[in-house]
Protein backbone atom coordinates (compact mmCIF):
# COMPACT_ATOMS: atom_id res chain seq x y z
CA UNK A 1 0.00 0.00 0.00
CA UNK A 2 1.29 3.46 -0.93
CA UNK A 3 2.14 5.78 2.00
CA UNK A 4 2.96 9.50 1.92
CA UNK A 5 5.25 11.27 4.39
CA UNK A 6 5.55 15.04 4.48
CA UNK A 7 8.71 16.97 5.27
CA UNK A 8 10.56 20.10 4.20
CA UNK A 9 11.61 20.47 0.57
CA UNK A 10 15.23 21.67 0.50
CA UNK A 11 16.51 20.61 -2.91
CA UNK A 12 14.43 20.53 -6.06
CA UNK A 13 13.64 17.68 -8.36
CA UNK A 14 12.40 14.11 -8.11
CA UNK A 15 14.40 11.05 -7.05
CA UNK A 16 13.09 7.49 -7.42
CA UNK A 17 14.83 4.42 -6.07
CA UNK A 18 15.12 1.56 -3.63
CA UNK A 19 15.50 2.61 0.01
CA UNK A 20 18.83 2.16 1.75
CA UNK A 21 18.30 2.63 5.48
CA UNK A 22 20.92 3.85 7.90
CA UNK A 23 19.87 3.27 11.47
CA UNK A 24 20.05 6.05 14.03
CA UNK A 25 23.70 6.92 14.50
CA UNK A 26 23.62 7.25 18.26
CA UNK A 27 26.41 5.33 19.94
CA UNK A 28 25.83 3.48 23.19
CA UNK A 29 27.90 5.15 25.90
CA UNK A 30 29.32 3.43 28.97
CA UNK A 31 29.11 5.42 32.22
CA UNK A 32 31.64 4.80 34.97
CA UNK A 33 33.91 6.73 37.30
CA UNK A 34 37.66 6.84 36.75
CA UNK A 35 40.02 6.37 39.67
CA UNK A 36 42.10 9.40 40.62
CA UNK A 37 45.35 7.78 39.52
CA UNK A 38 43.83 7.07 36.08
CA UNK A 39 42.66 10.62 35.29
CA UNK A 40 45.71 11.54 33.19
CA UNK A 41 45.50 8.27 31.27
CA UNK A 42 41.82 8.85 30.53
CA UNK A 43 42.52 12.37 29.27
CA UNK A 44 45.32 10.97 27.10
CA UNK A 45 42.85 8.44 25.74
CA UNK A 46 40.54 11.30 24.82
CA UNK A 47 43.40 13.18 23.15
CA UNK A 48 44.39 10.16 21.09
CA UNK A 49 40.80 9.75 19.91
CA UNK A 50 40.68 13.42 18.92
CA UNK A 51 43.95 13.13 17.00
CA UNK A 52 42.78 9.99 15.20
CA UNK A 53 39.51 11.59 14.16
CA UNK A 54 41.39 14.70 12.99
CA UNK A 55 43.63 12.55 10.80
CA UNK A 56 40.61 10.75 9.41
CA UNK A 57 38.81 14.01 8.52
CA UNK A 58 41.96 15.47 6.98
CA UNK A 59 42.38 12.31 4.92
CA UNK A 60 38.77 12.49 3.76
CA UNK A 61 39.33 16.10 2.72
CA UNK A 62 42.49 15.24 0.76
CA UNK A 63 40.72 12.37 -0.99
CA UNK A 64 37.78 14.45 -2.15
CA UNK A 65 37.46 14.09 -5.93
CA UNK A 66 38.10 17.21 -7.95
CA UNK A 67 34.46 17.32 -9.04
CA UNK A 68 33.18 17.27 -5.44
CA UNK A 69 31.31 20.45 -4.47
CA UNK A 70 33.26 22.90 -2.35
CA UNK A 71 30.61 22.65 0.40
CA UNK A 72 31.90 19.18 1.30
CA UNK A 73 35.40 20.47 1.91
CA UNK A 74 34.02 23.44 3.84
CA UNK A 75 31.87 21.23 6.06
CA UNK A 76 34.80 18.94 6.80
CA UNK A 77 36.69 22.09 7.84
CA UNK A 78 33.81 22.91 10.20
CA UNK A 79 34.11 19.48 11.82
CA UNK A 80 37.88 19.87 12.18
CA UNK A 81 37.36 23.27 13.78
CA UNK A 82 34.79 21.86 16.22
CA UNK A 83 37.07 18.93 17.00
CA UNK A 84 39.77 21.29 18.26
CA UNK A 85 37.37 23.74 19.92
CA UNK A 86 37.97 24.17 23.64
CA UNK A 87 34.22 24.35 24.25
CA UNK A 88 34.09 20.68 23.23
CA UNK A 89 37.34 18.84 23.94
CA UNK A 90 38.66 21.30 26.53
CA UNK A 91 35.44 21.32 28.50
CA UNK A 92 35.24 17.53 28.25
CA UNK A 93 38.58 17.28 30.05
CA UNK A 94 37.06 19.30 32.90
CA UNK A 95 34.35 16.68 33.34
CA UNK A 96 37.03 13.99 33.55
CA UNK A 97 39.24 15.87 36.01
CA UNK A 98 36.54 17.31 38.27
CA UNK A 99 33.81 14.65 38.10
CA UNK A 100 36.01 11.63 37.32
CA UNK A 101 33.73 10.72 34.39
CA UNK A 102 35.14 8.32 31.82
CA UNK A 103 35.89 9.94 28.45
CA UNK A 104 32.67 8.74 26.74
CA UNK A 105 30.48 9.94 29.60
CA UNK A 106 32.31 13.28 29.69
CA UNK A 107 31.80 13.79 25.95
CA UNK A 108 28.10 13.03 26.22
CA UNK A 109 27.72 15.39 29.17
CA UNK A 110 29.41 18.24 27.33
CA UNK A 111 27.32 17.56 24.23
CA UNK A 112 24.19 18.08 26.33
CA UNK A 113 25.55 21.46 27.52
CA UNK A 114 26.34 22.58 23.98
CA UNK A 115 23.04 21.24 22.62
CA UNK A 116 21.13 23.45 25.09
CA UNK A 117 23.12 26.46 23.95
CA UNK A 118 22.37 25.76 20.29
CA UNK A 119 18.66 25.15 20.98
CA UNK A 120 18.39 28.60 22.57
CA UNK A 121 19.87 30.44 19.60
CA UNK A 122 17.50 32.67 17.66
CA UNK A 123 19.45 32.42 14.39
CA UNK A 124 18.12 29.39 12.50
CA UNK A 125 21.37 28.78 10.59
CA UNK A 126 23.50 28.71 13.78
CA UNK A 127 20.86 26.71 15.69
CA UNK A 128 21.07 23.97 13.09
CA UNK A 129 24.83 23.72 13.52
CA UNK A 130 24.04 21.55 16.57
CA UNK A 131 23.92 18.62 14.15
CA UNK A 132 27.58 19.21 13.28
CA UNK A 133 28.59 19.10 16.95
CA UNK A 134 26.61 15.89 17.44
CA UNK A 135 28.34 14.26 14.48
CA UNK A 136 31.81 15.23 15.72
CA UNK A 137 31.01 13.77 19.14
CA UNK A 138 29.72 10.62 17.47
CA UNK A 139 32.98 10.15 15.57
CA UNK A 140 34.92 10.61 18.81
CA UNK A 141 32.72 8.07 20.58
CA UNK A 142 33.19 5.57 17.76
CA UNK A 143 36.94 6.09 17.91
CA UNK A 144 36.94 5.57 21.68
CA UNK A 145 34.91 2.42 21.16
CA UNK A 146 37.41 1.18 18.57
CA UNK A 147 35.01 1.50 15.62
CA UNK A 148 35.77 4.86 14.10
CA UNK A 149 34.27 5.92 10.80
CA UNK A 150 31.20 7.41 9.29
CA UNK A 151 27.68 6.24 9.94
CA UNK A 152 27.82 4.40 6.63
CA UNK A 153 31.16 2.67 7.12
CA UNK A 154 30.85 -1.06 7.14
CA UNK A 155 27.06 -0.90 7.03
CA UNK A 156 24.62 -2.38 4.58
CA UNK A 157 24.41 1.05 3.03
CA UNK A 158 28.04 1.03 2.01
CA UNK A 159 27.85 -2.51 0.68
CA UNK A 160 24.68 -1.73 -1.27
CA UNK A 161 26.43 1.25 -2.83
CA UNK A 162 28.92 -0.96 -4.63
CA UNK A 163 27.18 -4.32 -4.98
CA UNK A 164 23.89 -5.33 -6.62
CA UNK A 165 21.20 -6.27 -4.13
CA UNK A 166 20.61 -9.97 -3.80
CA UNK A 167 16.82 -9.57 -3.78
CA UNK A 168 16.66 -8.60 -7.43
CA UNK A 169 17.00 -4.83 -7.09
CA UNK A 170 20.02 -5.20 -9.37
CA UNK A 171 20.78 -1.94 -11.12
CA UNK A 172 17.84 -0.08 -9.56
CA UNK A 173 18.78 3.41 -8.34
CA UNK A 174 19.10 3.87 -4.62
CA UNK A 175 17.95 6.61 -2.26
CA UNK A 176 19.31 7.09 1.24
CA UNK A 177 17.00 7.21 4.27
CA UNK A 178 18.48 8.24 7.61
CA UNK A 179 17.86 10.15 10.79
CA UNK A 180 20.56 12.56 9.58
CA UNK A 181 23.54 12.51 7.22
CA UNK A 182 27.00 13.68 8.27
CA UNK A 183 29.06 15.80 5.84
CA UNK A 184 31.73 13.13 5.52
CA UNK A 185 29.04 10.61 4.61
CA UNK A 186 27.85 12.85 1.79
CA UNK A 187 30.93 11.69 -0.12
CA UNK A 188 28.97 8.51 -0.73
CA UNK A 189 26.72 10.45 -3.08
CA UNK A 190 29.61 10.91 -5.49
CA UNK A 191 31.09 7.49 -5.02
CA UNK A 192 27.86 5.49 -5.15
CA UNK A 193 24.52 5.37 -6.92
CA UNK A 194 22.47 7.32 -4.36
CA UNK A 195 20.22 9.70 -6.29
CA UNK A 196 18.49 11.46 -3.40
CA UNK A 197 17.93 11.35 0.34
CA UNK A 198 15.36 11.85 3.04
CA UNK A 199 16.11 12.53 6.72
CA UNK A 200 14.02 12.59 9.88
CA UNK A 201 15.56 15.85 11.09
CA UNK A 202 16.94 19.05 9.60
CA UNK A 203 15.77 22.36 8.20
CA UNK A 204 16.35 24.65 5.25
CA UNK A 205 19.75 25.73 6.57
CA UNK A 206 20.95 22.42 7.99
CA UNK A 207 24.18 21.07 6.51
CA UNK A 208 22.29 18.30 4.72
CA UNK A 209 20.10 20.89 3.00
CA UNK A 210 23.10 23.05 2.07
CA UNK A 211 24.98 20.14 0.51
CA UNK A 212 21.87 18.83 -1.22
CA UNK A 213 21.29 22.17 -2.91
CA UNK A 214 24.95 22.50 -3.86
CA UNK A 215 24.92 19.07 -5.49
CA UNK A 216 21.45 19.61 -6.94
CA UNK A 217 20.24 16.32 -5.44
CA UNK A 218 16.51 15.97 -4.64
CA UNK A 219 16.06 15.93 -0.88
CA UNK A 220 13.43 16.16 1.83
CA UNK A 221 14.45 16.79 5.45
CA UNK A 222 12.51 16.98 8.69
CA UNK A 223 10.34 14.03 7.64
CA UNK A 224 10.19 12.88 11.28
CA UNK A 225 9.34 9.16 11.17
CA UNK A 226 10.72 8.40 7.71
CA UNK A 227 13.54 6.12 8.88
CA UNK A 228 11.10 4.18 11.04
CA UNK A 229 8.29 3.81 8.48
CA UNK A 230 10.38 3.11 5.39
CA UNK A 231 11.78 -0.41 5.15
CA UNK A 232 14.89 -1.63 3.41
CA UNK A 233 14.38 -1.98 -0.38
CA UNK A 234 11.01 -0.20 -0.40
CA UNK A 235 10.43 1.79 -3.57
CA UNK A 236 10.61 5.45 -2.57
CA UNK A 237 9.81 8.65 -4.45
CA UNK A 238 11.40 11.84 -3.10
CA UNK A 239 9.60 14.94 -4.31
CA UNK A 240 12.10 17.70 -3.55
CA UNK A 241 9.73 20.36 -4.89
CA UNK A 242 6.74 19.62 -2.65
CA UNK A 243 8.49 18.03 0.34
CA UNK A 244 6.66 14.73 -0.12
CA UNK A 245 8.03 11.19 0.23
CA UNK A 246 5.94 8.42 -1.35
CA UNK A 247 6.60 4.87 -0.14
CA UNK A 248 5.81 1.99 -2.50
CA UNK A 249 3.86 4.09 -5.01
CA UNK A 250 1.36 2.49 -7.36
CA UNK A 251 2.37 1.93 -10.98
CA UNK A 252 0.35 4.96 -12.10
CA UNK A 253 1.88 7.25 -9.46
CA UNK A 254 5.35 5.92 -10.21
CA UNK A 255 4.98 6.62 -13.91
CA UNK A 256 3.71 10.13 -13.17
CA UNK A 257 6.76 10.86 -11.06
CA UNK A 258 9.07 9.38 -13.68
CA UNK A 259 7.56 11.78 -16.20
CA UNK A 260 8.09 14.67 -13.77
CA UNK A 261 11.64 13.49 -13.22
CA UNK A 262 12.38 13.66 -16.95
CA UNK A 263 10.78 17.09 -17.16
CA UNK A 264 12.75 18.29 -14.14
CA UNK A 265 16.02 17.12 -15.65
CA UNK A 266 15.26 19.00 -18.85
CA UNK A 267 14.32 22.13 -16.87
CA UNK A 268 17.57 22.08 -14.89
CA UNK A 269 19.61 21.80 -18.06
CA UNK A 270 17.68 24.68 -19.60
CA UNK A 271 18.08 26.90 -16.51
CA UNK A 272 21.82 26.25 -16.42
CA UNK A 273 22.07 27.67 -19.92
CA UNK A 274 20.92 31.02 -18.47
CA UNK A 275 23.99 31.17 -16.24
CA UNK A 276 25.74 33.91 -18.21
CA UNK A 277 22.61 35.67 -19.47
CA UNK A 278 22.20 39.17 -17.98
CA UNK A 279 19.16 39.42 -15.67
CA UNK A 280 17.02 42.02 -17.46
CA UNK A 281 13.22 42.22 -17.43
CA UNK A 282 11.10 42.38 -20.58
CA UNK A 283 10.81 46.15 -20.16
CA UNK A 284 14.57 46.61 -19.89
CA UNK A 285 15.03 46.79 -16.10
CA UNK A 286 18.45 45.43 -15.04
CA UNK A 287 18.24 43.24 -11.95
CA UNK A 288 21.21 42.34 -9.74
CA UNK A 289 21.26 38.68 -8.65
CA UNK A 290 23.71 38.16 -5.80
CA UNK A 291 24.56 35.15 -3.63
CA UNK A 292 24.73 34.46 0.11
CA UNK A 293 27.81 32.66 1.45
CA UNK A 294 29.15 31.47 4.80
CA UNK A 295 32.74 30.58 3.90
CA UNK A 296 35.45 32.00 1.64
CA UNK A 297 35.40 28.67 -0.19
CA UNK A 298 31.80 29.31 -1.25
CA UNK A 299 33.02 31.90 -3.75
CA UNK A 300 33.39 29.39 -6.60
CA UNK A 301 29.73 28.44 -6.25
CA UNK A 302 28.82 32.10 -6.69
CA UNK A 303 30.71 32.25 -9.98
CA UNK A 304 29.34 28.91 -11.19
CA UNK A 305 25.76 30.06 -10.55
CA UNK A 306 26.23 33.20 -12.62
CA UNK A 307 25.63 35.54 -9.67
CA UNK A 308 27.15 39.00 -10.01
CA UNK A 309 28.59 39.18 -6.51
CA UNK A 310 28.02 38.35 -2.86
CA UNK A 311 25.13 40.14 -1.20
CA UNK A 312 25.68 38.54 2.20
CA UNK A 313 28.84 37.01 3.67
CA UNK A 314 27.86 35.69 7.10
CA UNK A 315 31.04 36.43 9.05
CA UNK A 316 29.76 34.85 12.28
CA UNK A 317 30.95 31.48 10.96
CA UNK A 318 34.45 32.58 11.95
CA UNK A 319 33.33 33.28 15.52
CA UNK A 320 31.09 30.37 16.40
CA UNK A 321 32.00 27.65 18.89
CA UNK A 322 35.50 28.85 19.73
CA UNK A 323 35.15 29.12 23.52
CA UNK A 324 36.84 32.40 24.56
CA UNK A 325 39.31 32.30 21.68
CA UNK A 326 37.79 34.65 19.09
CA UNK A 327 39.45 35.02 15.67
CA UNK A 328 42.05 37.78 15.64
CA UNK A 329 42.30 40.51 13.04
CA UNK A 330 44.78 38.59 10.89
CA UNK A 331 42.66 35.45 10.69
CA UNK A 332 39.58 37.47 9.78
CA UNK A 333 41.49 39.53 7.22
CA UNK A 334 42.77 36.42 5.47
CA UNK A 335 39.26 34.93 5.27
CA UNK A 336 37.70 38.12 3.90
CA UNK A 337 40.59 38.68 1.50
CA UNK A 338 40.34 35.13 0.16
CA UNK A 339 36.66 35.63 -0.63
CA UNK A 340 37.27 39.01 -2.26
CA UNK A 341 40.12 37.71 -4.41
CA UNK A 342 38.14 34.62 -5.44
CA UNK A 343 35.26 36.80 -6.68
CA UNK A 344 37.66 38.40 -9.19
CA UNK A 345 36.39 41.97 -8.99
CA UNK A 346 32.73 41.23 -8.20
CA UNK A 347 31.37 43.00 -5.09
CA UNK A 348 31.41 41.27 -1.70
CA UNK A 349 29.10 42.46 1.09
CA UNK A 350 30.44 41.34 4.47
CA UNK A 351 28.01 41.37 7.37
CA UNK A 352 29.60 42.11 10.73
CA UNK A 353 29.21 39.35 13.26
CA UNK A 354 25.60 38.44 13.98
CA UNK A 355 26.13 36.71 17.28
CA UNK A 356 25.39 37.47 20.91
CA UNK A 357 25.03 36.41 24.52
CA UNK A 358 23.00 33.41 23.41
CA UNK A 359 25.79 32.13 21.13
CA UNK A 360 28.44 29.68 22.42
CA UNK A 361 31.36 32.08 22.36
CA UNK A 362 32.79 30.88 25.63
CA UNK A 363 32.35 27.98 28.00
CA UNK A 364 29.58 28.76 30.44
CA UNK A 365 29.15 27.44 33.93
CA UNK A 366 26.03 25.55 34.89
CA UNK A 367 24.86 28.64 36.77
CA UNK A 368 25.29 30.77 33.66
CA UNK A 369 23.30 28.27 31.62
CA UNK A 370 20.42 28.31 34.12
CA UNK A 371 20.43 32.11 33.98
CA UNK A 372 20.47 32.22 30.18
CA UNK A 373 17.66 29.69 29.96
CA UNK A 374 15.28 32.29 31.37
CA UNK A 375 16.15 34.92 28.75
CA UNK A 376 14.77 35.50 25.28
CA UNK A 377 17.91 35.49 23.13
CA UNK A 378 16.08 36.86 20.07
CA UNK A 379 15.50 40.07 22.01
CA UNK A 380 18.82 40.12 23.83
CA UNK A 381 22.43 41.14 23.31
CA UNK A 382 22.92 40.00 19.73
CA UNK A 383 24.25 41.28 16.38
CA UNK A 384 25.25 44.97 16.47
CA UNK A 385 24.23 45.23 20.13
CA UNK A 386 26.87 42.68 21.03
CA UNK A 387 29.45 44.30 18.75
CA UNK A 388 28.91 47.72 20.34
CA UNK A 389 29.18 46.12 23.77
CA UNK A 390 32.61 44.77 22.68
CA UNK A 391 34.13 47.87 20.99
CA UNK A 392 37.65 46.42 20.76
CA UNK A 393 36.39 43.31 19.00
CA UNK A 394 34.15 45.40 16.73
CA UNK A 395 36.97 47.69 15.61
CA UNK A 396 39.15 44.65 15.04
CA UNK A 397 36.58 43.18 12.66
CA UNK A 398 36.11 46.52 10.92
CA UNK A 399 39.89 46.81 10.41
CA UNK A 400 40.02 43.29 8.93
CA UNK A 401 37.20 44.08 6.50
CA UNK A 402 38.74 47.43 5.55
CA UNK A 403 42.08 45.75 4.84
CA UNK A 404 40.36 43.19 2.63
CA UNK A 405 38.81 46.06 0.66
CA UNK A 406 42.27 46.83 -0.74
CA UNK A 407 41.87 43.66 -2.86
CA UNK A 408 38.47 44.35 -4.43
CA UNK A 409 35.05 45.88 -4.03
CA UNK A 410 33.83 45.42 -0.45
CA UNK A 411 30.75 46.66 1.36
CA UNK A 412 30.10 46.46 5.11
CA UNK A 413 26.65 45.41 6.32
CA UNK A 414 25.55 45.98 9.94
CA UNK A 415 22.93 43.53 11.31
CA UNK A 416 19.88 44.34 13.44
CA UNK A 417 20.26 48.11 13.62
CA UNK A 418 17.18 49.44 15.45
CA UNK A 419 18.25 52.64 17.25
CA UNK A 420 19.30 55.95 15.76
CA UNK A 421 21.84 56.20 18.58
CA UNK A 422 23.47 52.97 17.38
CA UNK A 423 24.22 54.57 14.01
CA UNK A 424 26.38 57.27 15.60
CA UNK A 425 28.39 54.66 17.50
CA UNK A 426 28.79 52.51 14.35
CA UNK A 427 30.12 55.39 12.27
CA UNK A 428 32.47 56.46 15.06
CA UNK A 429 33.85 52.91 15.31
CA UNK A 430 34.39 52.81 11.54
CA UNK A 431 36.18 56.17 11.57
CA UNK A 432 38.38 54.99 14.44
CA UNK A 433 39.23 51.75 12.59
CA UNK A 434 40.23 53.73 9.50
CA UNK A 435 42.41 56.03 11.59
CA UNK A 436 44.11 53.08 13.27
CA UNK A 437 44.95 51.57 9.88
CA UNK A 438 46.25 54.93 8.66
CA UNK A 439 48.45 55.25 11.74
CA UNK A 440 49.80 51.72 11.20
CA UNK A 441 50.44 52.35 7.49
CA UNK A 442 48.13 49.52 6.40
CA UNK A 443 46.36 49.93 3.03
CA UNK A 444 42.61 49.79 2.71
CA UNK A 445 40.04 50.71 0.08
CA UNK A 446 36.86 52.70 -0.01
CA UNK A 447 33.85 50.85 1.35
CA UNK A 448 30.15 51.53 1.43
CA UNK A 449 28.35 50.88 4.70
CA UNK A 450 24.82 49.56 4.97
CA UNK A 451 22.29 48.36 7.51
CA UNK A 452 20.16 45.25 7.63
CA UNK A 453 16.47 46.02 8.00
CA UNK A 454 15.30 43.20 10.24
CA UNK A 455 13.41 45.07 12.96
CA UNK A 456 10.07 46.81 12.29
CA UNK A 457 11.37 49.94 14.02
CA UNK A 458 14.13 50.24 11.41
CA UNK A 459 11.68 49.81 8.53
CA UNK A 460 9.42 52.50 9.98
CA UNK A 461 12.34 54.93 10.28
CA UNK A 462 13.97 53.95 6.99
CA UNK A 463 14.19 57.55 5.73
CA UNK A 464 16.19 58.59 8.79
CA UNK A 465 18.42 55.53 8.58
CA UNK A 466 19.24 56.21 4.94
CA UNK A 467 20.59 59.64 5.80
CA UNK A 468 23.55 57.81 7.33
CA UNK A 469 23.89 54.60 5.28
CA UNK A 470 24.82 54.02 1.64
CA UNK A 471 22.46 51.07 1.26
CA UNK A 472 20.16 48.72 3.14
CA UNK A 473 19.56 44.98 2.89
CA UNK A 474 16.25 43.53 4.06
CA UNK A 475 16.58 40.36 6.11
CA UNK A 476 13.10 38.99 5.56
CA UNK A 477 13.52 35.99 7.87
CA UNK A 478 13.96 38.13 10.99
CA UNK A 479 11.71 40.94 9.77
CA UNK A 480 8.81 38.49 9.49
CA UNK A 481 9.66 36.90 12.82
CA UNK A 482 9.82 40.20 14.69
CA UNK A 483 6.82 41.74 12.93
CA UNK A 484 4.55 38.78 13.70
CA UNK A 485 6.13 37.79 17.04
CA UNK A 486 6.53 34.27 15.68
CA UNK A 487 9.46 31.92 16.26
CA UNK A 488 9.42 29.96 13.01
CA UNK A 489 11.51 27.22 14.63
CA UNK A 490 8.82 26.67 17.26
CA UNK A 491 6.55 23.98 15.84
CA UNK A 492 3.65 25.15 18.01
CA UNK A 493 3.44 28.49 16.18
CA UNK A 494 5.50 28.03 13.01
CA UNK A 495 2.30 27.73 10.93
CA UNK A 496 1.68 31.40 11.73
CA UNK A 497 4.98 32.47 10.15
CA UNK A 498 3.58 34.18 7.06
CA UNK A 499 5.67 36.11 4.49
CA UNK A 500 2.40 37.17 2.83
CA UNK A 501 1.06 38.89 5.96
CA UNK A 502 -0.17 42.40 4.99
CA UNK A 503 1.98 44.04 7.68
CA UNK A 504 5.11 42.32 6.36
CA UNK A 505 4.40 43.39 2.79
CA UNK A 506 3.73 46.97 3.88
CA UNK A 507 7.11 47.16 5.64
CA UNK A 508 8.87 45.64 2.62
CA UNK A 509 7.22 48.06 0.21
CA UNK A 510 7.89 51.06 2.45
CA UNK A 511 11.57 50.20 2.76
CA UNK A 512 12.12 49.57 -0.96
CA UNK A 513 10.17 52.65 -2.05
CA UNK A 514 11.98 54.96 0.34
CA UNK A 515 15.43 53.67 -0.62
CA UNK A 516 14.64 54.12 -4.31
CA UNK A 517 13.29 57.62 -3.72
CA UNK A 518 16.50 58.59 -1.92
CA UNK A 519 18.63 56.93 -4.62
CA UNK A 520 20.12 54.48 -2.12
CA UNK A 521 20.81 50.80 -2.75
CA UNK A 522 18.32 48.26 -1.42
CA UNK A 523 18.36 44.47 -1.62
CA UNK A 524 16.58 41.51 -0.06
CA UNK A 525 18.83 38.78 1.34
CA UNK A 526 16.35 36.59 3.22
CA UNK A 527 14.50 33.46 2.05
CA UNK A 528 12.02 35.54 0.03
CA UNK A 529 14.80 36.59 -2.35
CA UNK A 530 15.33 33.00 -3.47
CA UNK A 531 11.66 32.02 -3.60
CA UNK A 532 10.21 32.34 -7.13
CA UNK A 533 6.75 32.88 -5.63
CA UNK A 534 7.86 36.36 -4.53
CA UNK A 535 10.08 37.41 -7.45
CA UNK A 536 7.45 39.29 -9.43
CA UNK A 537 5.96 40.86 -6.30
CA UNK A 538 9.34 42.21 -5.22
CA UNK A 539 9.99 43.48 -8.74
CA UNK A 540 6.62 45.26 -8.63
CA UNK A 541 7.69 46.91 -5.37
CA UNK A 542 10.74 48.30 -7.15
CA UNK A 543 13.37 45.86 -5.92
CA UNK A 544 16.27 45.45 -8.33
CA UNK A 545 18.75 43.55 -6.15
CA UNK A 546 18.19 40.01 -4.82
CA UNK A 547 20.65 37.93 -2.77
CA UNK A 548 20.09 34.20 -2.29
CA UNK A 549 21.70 30.77 -2.08
CA UNK A 550 23.75 30.31 -5.29
CA UNK A 551 21.67 27.31 -6.36
CA UNK A 552 18.55 29.50 -6.52
CA UNK A 553 20.01 32.05 -8.95
CA UNK A 554 19.02 30.31 -12.24
CA UNK A 555 15.37 29.89 -11.23
CA UNK A 556 15.07 33.51 -10.07
CA UNK A 557 16.83 34.71 -13.22
CA UNK A 558 14.26 32.91 -15.35
CA UNK A 559 11.47 34.70 -13.46
CA UNK A 560 13.18 38.04 -13.99
CA UNK A 561 13.65 37.47 -17.71
CA UNK A 562 9.94 36.69 -18.10
CA UNK A 563 8.69 39.68 -16.07
CA UNK A 564 7.42 43.05 -17.23
CA UNK A 565 7.54 45.47 -14.28
CA UNK A 566 5.04 47.95 -15.76
CA UNK A 567 1.84 45.87 -15.48
CA UNK A 568 3.17 44.28 -12.29
CA UNK A 569 3.48 47.69 -10.68
CA UNK A 570 -0.08 48.58 -11.67
CA UNK A 571 -1.40 45.56 -9.76
CA UNK A 572 0.58 46.29 -6.59
CA UNK A 573 -1.68 48.85 -4.79
CA UNK A 574 -4.70 46.53 -4.81
CA UNK A 575 -2.58 43.65 -3.52
CA UNK A 576 -1.09 45.71 -0.68
CA UNK A 577 -4.61 46.82 0.32
CA UNK A 578 -5.99 43.26 0.30
CA UNK A 579 -6.73 41.32 3.46
CA UNK A 580 -5.33 38.21 1.75
CA UNK A 581 -2.45 39.45 -0.40
CA UNK A 582 -1.36 35.99 -1.58
CA UNK A 583 -4.77 35.29 -3.12
CA UNK A 584 -5.01 38.80 -4.58
CA UNK A 585 -1.57 38.48 -6.19
CA UNK A 586 -2.40 35.11 -7.75
CA UNK A 587 -5.60 36.58 -9.19
CA UNK A 588 -3.69 39.58 -10.50
CA UNK A 589 -1.10 37.39 -12.22
CA UNK A 590 -3.85 35.18 -13.63
CA UNK A 591 -5.73 38.15 -15.02
CA UNK A 592 -2.55 39.56 -16.56
CA UNK A 593 -1.73 36.21 -18.13
CA UNK A 594 -5.15 35.93 -19.77
CA UNK A 595 -5.21 39.53 -20.97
Amino acid sequence: MSIQIFGMPVSRGVAIGRAVLVASSRVDVAHYFVAADRIDAEIDRLRQARDSVALELESLKRELPSEAPHELSALLDVHLMLLHDESLTGATKVWVRERHYNAEWALSAQLEVLARQFDEMDDLYLRERKADVEQVVERLLRELAGSSGSALSGTAAERRAVQPARNGAGEDPLVLVANDVAPADMMQFKRSVFTGFVTDVGGRTSHTAIVARSMDIPAVVGAREASRIIRQDDWVVIDGDAGVVVINPSAIVLEEYRFRQRQSDLERARLNRLRHTPAVTLDGQAVELLANIELPGDAQGVLDAGAVGVGLFRSEFLFMNRAGDLPDEEEQFEAYRDAVVALMGLPVTIRTVDIGADKPLERMSAQDLRHEHGLNPALGLRAIRWSLAEPGMFRQQLRAILRASAFGKVRILIPMVAQLGEIKLILEALARARQQLDDAGRPFGKVEIGAMIEVPAAAMLIDRFLRHFDFVSIGTNDLIQYTLAIDRADEAVSHLYDPWHPAVLQLLHQTIACANAMNKGVSVCGEMAGDPAFTELLLAMGLRSFSMHPARVPAIKQRVLRSDTRPLGQQLPAVLAADRPAEAWKLALGARGSA
